[in-house]
C-alpha cells in the first residue's frame, strides 16, 4: 500500500501486538515480522520510515539470543527499541547489558532528565510519569552517542538516545495502558520523529483493498463463508463491492447458531445486499457428527472438517469457482507464527487459518487479514453497515458448540439459545453491550436440584460470562451491579425451561479462556 510504513521486529513479547494497534490508531500502517524472518532485502523492499524492536522473553546475556538484522542500524531510519529491543540495541552497538541486578515489575516511576523529541510536549525534565516494567537484566553501559534521558530506581537507563541517529531504547513498555501517556510517546516516535504523515485510514484502505481485490481475482468466481459474525460480513461485503455478482456466499447452519442468527444472514445479504446466497441447513448432519462426542478439540474438528466437506458441496454447485474468501484477521495471521520459528502452543485450533484441504482446489483471498478487529468494525462502517450489527460481539466459528461443556444434544442447544438471548437483551436494555467486548450464557453438564412453586425441580445450571478487552489477547471480567445480575438471573429462570440455577464467571484471561472450550 503507498503509505508510510512502520517496522516491528518482534522478539517474543505477549504485548507486541498492542504496539501496532498504538501506532495505526495513529494514522500509520505497520507490520510485524519475527525477528528471523527479517532479511536485509525484506526490509529494505518493505522501505519503512522507521523501526520498531520489541520486547521479548529472552536476555541478550544469555548464547544465540536473539538479534536485530544488522542493516536495521545502517538504514538512515529512526530506530525505537523496547525491553529487549532496548538491550538488543544496546549489546548490538558495543554497549552492555548485565543480568543478576534487582528487575523490576509492574509500575515503576521513572526521571525525566532532558527534553527530547521523543517526549514532545508530553513529559518535560523532571516529570515522573508512571510506567509499566518488567525486566530482570539493565543496561549499564550505554553505547558512544547515547545519552540517558530518563531514569528509574531499577533501570539507570530507563530511557536511552542518540538524537543525531535518532535511535532511541526505553526499559519499559509504553504500548499497555499501565503506562502513563505511554501511546503518545509512540506517537512521537511515529509521527514527529519518524515523519509519518498519519494518512492512513479505513476509508484509504477500503479503496486501495477493492483495487487489489480486483486485481487478484480478475473475471473469476468467488465463494465466501458467512458464520454471521462481523468479519466474514465486513469480507464478502467488501469483496461484493469489488466484483459484484462474482461472489456467492454460503452460510452453512451447523445447528449451533444463536436464536434468529440464521434469519438474520439471510435478510441482510439476499434482501438486503442483494448478494448471491445460498442458505445450507445441514444442521442434521452437524449434530449427527457431534452426537456423543464431549472434548473441545474433538467438537472442533468435527465442526471444521465438516463445514469443509458441505462447503465444497455448495461450492461445485455454483462452477468454475477459483477463490474461497475468509474473514481471517491480523492477529490469527500473526499468532500462527512463532517468533523463534517454530510451531507456537496451541490453546484451541482455529479453523480460518492456514489453508485449505487440497481436495478443495482454490486459491485464498483474505482481504482482512492486515487488520484487526476495531479496524474491520471501522471498515464495516464506511461499507455502510449499521453500527448495531458492526458492534455485534465476537462469535465463535464452532457456535453454540464450545459454549455447551460436555455432549451437546438439540435439547440443550435450544435451552442455551433461550438463555443466551435473555441474557444479551437484558444487557441491551441496560445500556451496556458496547461497554463489553464479549457475554454469551454457557450451558454447564450439570443438573442441580431446585424448588420452584411448591415442586422440586432438576434442572441445568447457566454460567453467564461477560469480559472487557481491547484486543481479546487479555480480558477481564465485566463488573456488573449485583441488582443486574439478580434480575437477570431471575429473568433467565423464569423464561428459560430447563435451567434452575445461574452463576457469573469472574474468570480474566489469563489464566482462562474467554470461551470456555
Amino acid at each position: 500500500m503507498q503509505h508510510d510504513h512502520i517496522l516491528i521486529l518482534d522478539f517474543g513479547s505477549q504485548v507486541t501486538q498492542l504496539i501496532a494497534r498504538r501506532i495505526r490508531e495513529n494514522g500509520a500502517y505497520c507490520e510485524i515480522w519475527p525477528f528471523n524472518d527479517a532479511s536485509q532485502d525484506r526490509i529494505k523492499k518493505y522501505s519503512p520510515k522507521g523501526i520498531i524492536l520489541s520486547g521479548g522473553p529472552c536476555s541478550v546475556t544469555d548464547e544465540d539470543s536473539p538479534r536485530a538484522p544488522s542493516c536495521v542500524f545502517e538504514m538512515g531510519v529512526p530506530v525505537l527499541g523496547i525491553c529487549y529491543g532496548q538491550q538488543t540495541l544496546v549489546e548490538q552497538m558495543d554497549g552492555k547489558v548485565e543480568a543478576g541486578h534487582n528487575g523490576e515489575f509492574g509500575r515503576a516511576e521513572i526521571n525525566i532528565k532532558t527534553a527530547s523529541p521523543l517526549f514532545g510536549d508530553t513529559w518535560k525534565t523532571g516529570d515522573t510519569p508512571t510506567v509499566w516494567m518488567s525486566h530482570g537484566d539493565r543496561v549499564t553501559k550505554i553505547p558512544d552517542g547515547f545519552d540517558v534521558i530518563a531514569t528509574s530506581s531499577g533501570a539507570p537507563c530507563a530511557i536511552i538516545a542518540n538524537e543525531d541517529k535518532k535511535f532511541y531504547g526505553i526499559q519499559f513498555h509504553p504500548e499497555v495502558a499501565h503506562t502513563q501517556n505511554g501511546s503518545d510517546i509512540l506517537r512521537n516516535f511515529v509521527i514527529d520523529i519518524c515523519e509519518c504523515s498519519g494518512a492512513w485510514t479505513m476509508a484509504s484502505y477500503k479503496d486501495e483493498a477493492i483495487a487489489k481485490i480486483r486485481e487478484k481475482v480478475g473475471s473469476s468466481k468467488v465463494v465466501c463463508g458467512l458464520s454471521g459474525g462481523v468479519d466474514s460480513s465486513v469480507a464478502a461485503i467488501l469483496i461484493h463491492e469489488a466484483i459484484g455478482d462474482q461472489l456467492t456466499c454460503i452460510y452453512v447452519d451447523t445447528g449451533t447458531m444463536r436464536k434468529g442468527e440464521s434469519e438474520q444472514v439471510v435478510a441482510l445479504f439476499r434482501d438486503h445486499y442483494n448478494i448471491p446466497l445460498i442458505h445450507e441447513d445441514a444442521s442434521d448432519l452437524f449434530l449427527g457428527k457431534l452426537e456423543g462426542v464431549s472434548d473441545p478439540e474433538k467438537k472442533r474438528k468435527i465442526i471444521g472438517g465438516t463445514f469443509i466437506d458441505v462447503f465444497d458441496k455448495c461450492a461445485k454447485r455454483i462452477g468454475d469457482v477459483d477463490f474461497l474468501a475468509q474473514g481471517t484477521l491480523y492477529p490469527d495471521v500473526i499468532e500462527s507464527v512463532s517468533f523463534i520459528g517454530g510451531p507456537s502452543v496451541t490453546i484451541k485450533s482455529h479453523h480460518n487459518v492456514g489453508g485449505l484441504p487440497e481436495k478443495m482446489d482454490l486459491k485464498i483471498l483474505e482481504p482482512l487479514r492486515e487488520l484487526f478487529k476495531d479496524e474491520v468494525r471501522d471498515l464495516g462502517r464506511e461499507l455502510g453497515l449499521h453500527d448495531d450489527f458492526v458492534s455485534r460481539h465476537p462469535f465463535p466459528g464452532p457456535g453454540l458448540a464450545v459454549r455447551c461443556p460436555g455432549e451437546i444434544t438439540r435439547e440443550k442447544l435450544a435451552i442455551l439459545r433461550e438463555a443466551d438471548a435473555v441474557y444479551l437483551d437484558a444487557i441491551r436494555k441496560e445500556g451496556l453491550y458496547n461497554e463489553i467486548w464479549q457475554a454469551f450464557a454457557v450451558l454447564l453438564p450439570v443438573r442441580t436440584v431446585g424448588v420452584m412453586g411448591d415442586g422440586r425441580t432438576y434442572d441445568y445450571a447457566c454460567a453467564l460470562r461477560a469480559v472487557t478487552s481491547t484486543d481479546g489477547m487479555t480480558a477481564d471480567f465485566y463488573p456488573f451491579e449485583m441488582d443486574f445480575l439478580s434480575r437477570t438471573a431471575t429473568r433467565i429462570i423464569n423464561e428459560v425451561r430447563g435451567i434452575n440455577r445461574v452463576t457469573y464467571d469472574i474468570t480474566s484471561k489469563p489464566p482462562g479462556t474467554i470461551e470456555w472450550e
